[in-house]
This record gives C-alpha cells, structure tokens and sequence, in this order.
C-alpha cells in the first residue's frame, strides 16, 4: 500500500483587522478542501500567521514552527497561495525552501503555479520572490508618503505619553497625570534636584509610572526633554531605513524632522520650558568627560543580566600586590544587593553573580574561534586590495567634490522617478507633481552647472606621484594581518568590534551573541585558579537562535 504524503499548509495576513480575520479563515478552508481533494495526501496542520508583515520571520511563530516541523519530518509537502503570503523577503523565500528541498520537502505555491520540486522552480520562484519584495517596499513608500503628509498636517503618530492620552492623532491634556509632569519641572528647575533624587522621590512616594514598573534617572530626564510638554511636536525623531527590518533608529539627519509650534495644549509654560532646558545644558557632561567615559572599556553597554534585564556594571579593586582585578555586576545588585521587597511592596535587587572581566573575555574569544573562519584566506583577500594601491595615483579634492555633486544629481533624479510613481498611483495630484517636477529640475541643472565648474577645476589640477613602493611596507602589514586574524587568541579590540552583547545566567553560563551571526553561542563555564594562573573552562557550548532573544 502506497504512503500517504503528509501535506501542511501556511496562510498569513498582514493585519488585524476584521475584513483580514475573515480572509484568514477562507484561507484555512481552501486549504482544508484542496488536500483532501487530493488522493494520497494527508492533511496534518495549517499554519497561520495573524497582523505579522512577511519582510521577515523573527516574529512569525507559526512560519517558524512549520518550518522547525517541516525539518523534523512533520510534514513532506507545504503548501501556499501565493510567494508574498510565504515571505516578502527574497533572501528569507530562497533560503527557507532550500533548506526544506535538502530535507525532501517540498513547497507548494497554488496560484503562482510554482512547485520548487521542480526543475525550473527555483528559477521562477526567485523571480517571484523579487516581485514581492519590490511590491514590498513601494507598499512602505507609499505609507511613509501618507505619513509625512498627515504630519505636516499636524496629525500625531504614536502612543499615549505621561500627561497627555493620543486619539485619533490629537494630543489632549491627562489631567490626573499633568500634576505629575508639573512637579519634575518644578523639582528639577526651581528646586535643583537632580535625575536620580526625583526618581528616588516618586518611587518613595508611590507615583505610578506611564509604562515601566519603577522610576529611573532617564525616565525623569526624558520627560525633561520632551517638547510636548510645553505644547510643541516634533515627529520623526526616529526612522526606519530598511524596510525589511523595520528597525528603527534615532533619526540622524537622515530625515528631516516635522516640527509645530504651538500645536496643542501646553502642560508647563514656555518660561519653565526654556529654563528647564538652559539648567540641562548647565549640568550636561562637557565634551571631554563624554569622551572620557563614553565606550570606557570594551565591553561598556554589552553585558546584560538575564535575571531582571538590567546592564552590568564595572567594579575594580586594588590587590596588595597593587595589581587591578576587574570584575562586572549586575547594576540592580550593586544599587540594591540581593533580590528583596522594598518598603513600598516592590521587588528590588537581584541575585545574579558577579563575572570576572577575564572570564568574558575568554567566553567571547571561544565563540570567535567557533566561527568558520579562514584567516590565511582574509589575509590574501586584504593584501590583495593593498597591492592595488601601487597603482592608483593620489587626486586633488576636487575629485571628491565632483564625486559628491554626481552623487547628489542621482539621488534628485531618483527622487523626480518617485514622485512620477507616486502620481501613477493615484496619491499624489496633478498640480502637485507639476511642482514637485519643477522644483527638482532646478536643482538639477543648478547642480549640472556645479558639476561643469568643478570638472573644469579638476583638469588643471596634475595628477600626483604614485604611492611607494609596496615592498617598503608590505611586510610590516602582512604581520599586523596575522595578528589581527589571529581569532583563536582575540584580544580586546577585535572582541569588542565583534560583540553585541553578553547575557550573563543565574547557572554560570554566558551567551555570547556576535555581529552579524544568526544565532547565539550558550557558554557553561567554570573559573578557578589564583590570579596569576587564572583560567576559564568552557564546559558546555551550544548554539542558540536569534529569536529567543
């Protein structure tokens, strides 16, 4: 008797709203109807994602487990409507059914009429999978267009805040939590306390906060920083370059913020607001103590404690011999001591461990060495680029500047392409692209004559003499090379370029998360030894997936 193919199935919908639950249910039903409409297939589950874009899968934990079952032998054939209900991430489409086609599983696309068992399937299936990102991203265009536009209108993005509730994109005064906001302007201006004195105060008094269990220096200090206080609005402190990702990062002059004055109901006056901001200034580190503290020691900021979430701390003491030892503690241990019950009923403190410096040293080297690195190759690979440097010729500024006005006219044209995308469908009006249009063909032909003046500059300019001979200096870099990829003996530099964070366990283990690698190392160790002979041994490594983070 012939066995039955055992047949999964994944449906996905992007949002939550009413008319999308719906289509997830057809979904499921068409799914149940077309296998057992199939002789010889066996239904065995449908997956399902809800509200979850497909740009990637960190957070799809239905995708996940089909996979994760899928490659166990829960299942010998998938199936689903459409590639962009798969993923709209070509890498992540490509990838996945590549590891199941290496587990003989195979993957089902209904509409698309691409099955990847067969000989030209992954052919069709990538250009279907670069289809559905590019719809992907102009989907993001168009909404970060609608967004902006709703913004200069005034329209509020985002969430309730400490004194002020969000609805319907308008900002309107808490006024249970106003007197709250009050009392740290007047605690912070007019009495001269300090970030961590107010917080101590509210957490003493039994102030609730916004969203956090207690009140810290940076939540008094944000609200300190926060212009809608005193009835302004700034959006687009943050953005979001990929949209793949969606990570967002703070807004660096990449865009330009939308700012109001005046928007709306003021909780302090102007005259508090501007004298809170000169006394912030007055008690803000100077450059050189930024500079001084800022990335102190290699693994400043890596280091978390899994126990409560808070970051580690450093600690030193001087041995008699009047060497340092440098050991990490949990910050909420070091303020508090031990996990205990405050006077207010809270928990404060924590019971992790201390952690010698060395011994996370060594973790991070281990799981470096753990890589599959080929070092002997990255040297050939750099040495080789070095090597072309004997044959280029230094250029005067000049070249730089035309460089930068050719790299501006690209982007001013790939903008003018948009805004004649964006007219096609239908969210921007005639009259309004004929502007647009107008404005950036300005700019392109005042840059065009920037360009012609600086190309005439560059040709009166000689070309300078070559770089020396790379025999005079080549050796002194092929031995810093070898140092440098000499990943099996790190040392500090290399692990704190390579590491994005520690969590530090209650049962002494370590993981090391590093950049760029999609997964994290778990490191049992085991520390001993006087000083002079320290050592740490890994007892146990195993490798553990992003998305547990």
């Amino acid at each position: 008797m012939k066995q039955s193919l055992k047949v999964a199935a994944y449906a996905r919908i992007s949002t939550d709203k009413d008319d999308q639950i719906n289509s997830l249910e057809s979904q499921k039903r068409y799914f149940a109807d077309y296998i057992r409409s199939q002789d010889g297939w066996e239904l065995t589950r449908i997956y399902y994602d809800e509200g979850i874009s497909g740009t990637q899968t960190k957070n799809r934990a239905g995708f996940l487990s089909m996979i994760d079952a899928a490659l166990h032998g829960g299942a010998d054939l998938i199936l689903t409507k459409e590639v962009c209900r798969f993923a709209r991430n070509t890498v992540d489409t490509l990838s996945y059914t590549r590891q199941l086609k290496e587990a003989g599983v195979g993957v089902i696309f209904t509409i698309d009429h691409i099955d990847t068992r067969d000989p030209d399937g992954e052919l069709r299936l990538t250009i279907m999978a670069c289809l559905a990102q590019e719809e992907s991203r102009k989907t993001s265009e168009r909404v970060k267009w609608g967004q902006k536009r709703r913004m200069e209108q005034g329209i509020v993005f985002g969430r309730d805040l400490l004194g002020y509730t969000v609805q319907n994109g308008i900002l309107s005064v808490n006024a249970a939590e106003a007197p709250i906001v009050c009392a740290i302007f007047h605690k912070y201006t007019n009495e001269g306390k300090g970030a961590y004195v107010i917080a101590k105060e509210l957490n003493s008094q039994g102030v609730q906060t916004k969203r956090i269990h207690r009140w810290s220096h940076t939540t008094v200090l944000r609200i300190l920083r926060n212009e809608k206080y005193a009835g302004d609005l700034c959006q687009k402190k943050t953005v979001t370059p990929d949209f793949l990702t969606h990570a967002k990062k703070y807004n660096d002059k990449q865009e330009t913020m939308i700012c109001h004055k005046d928007h709306h109901e003021p909780i302090i006056s102007r005259e508090l607001w501007n004298r809170t901001r000169q006394e912030l200034l007055r008690r803000s580190p100077k450059a050189e103590q930024k500079a001084k503290y800022s990335g102190r020691y290699w693994c400043s900021g890596k280091i978390c404690c899994a126990v409560c979430g808070s970051r580690f701390v450093s600690r030193t003491k001087k041995r008699k011999d009047g060497t340092i030892y440098r050991a990490w503690r949990c910050q909420e241990a070091a303020r508090h001591g031990a996990c205990k019950t405050a006077a207010d009923g809270s928990r404060v403190g924590c019971s992790s461990h201390c952690v010698s410096e060395q011994a996370l040293l060594s973790c991070v080297s281990y799981a470096i060495a753990l890589l599959p690195t080929d070092p002997e190759t990255l040297q050939k690979e750099i040495l080789k680029e070095l090597k072309q440097l004997e044959q280029l010729e230094l250029s005067p500024s000049h070249t730089a500047n035309t460089a930068k006005i050719r790299q501006e006219l690209l982007k001013l044209q790939e903008k003018k392409r948009k805004t004649a995308d964006l007219l096609l469908e239908g969210l921007l009006s005639k009259e309004d692209f004929q502007a647009q249009t107008a404005w950036y063909e300005a700019k392109i032909q005042e840059l065009s004559g920037c360009l012609t003046a600086a190309e005439s500059d560059c040709a009166h300019f000689p070309s300078h003499t070559p770089v020396n001979d790379t025999n005079q200096w080549l050796p002194a870099c092929t031995d810093a090379l070898i140092q440098l990829t000499d990943f099996k003996n790190s040392c500090m530099k290399i692990c704190q370029e390579v590491l994005e964070r520690m969590d530090v366990h209650a049962d002494h283990s370590i993981t090391v998360w590093l950049k760029c690698i999609p997964f994290g190392i778990r490191l049992t160790i085991r520390c001993g030894g006087k000083k002079e002979n320290f050592q740490t041994q890994v007892i146990h490594a195993a490798a553990v997936p992003k998305r547990m983070l």
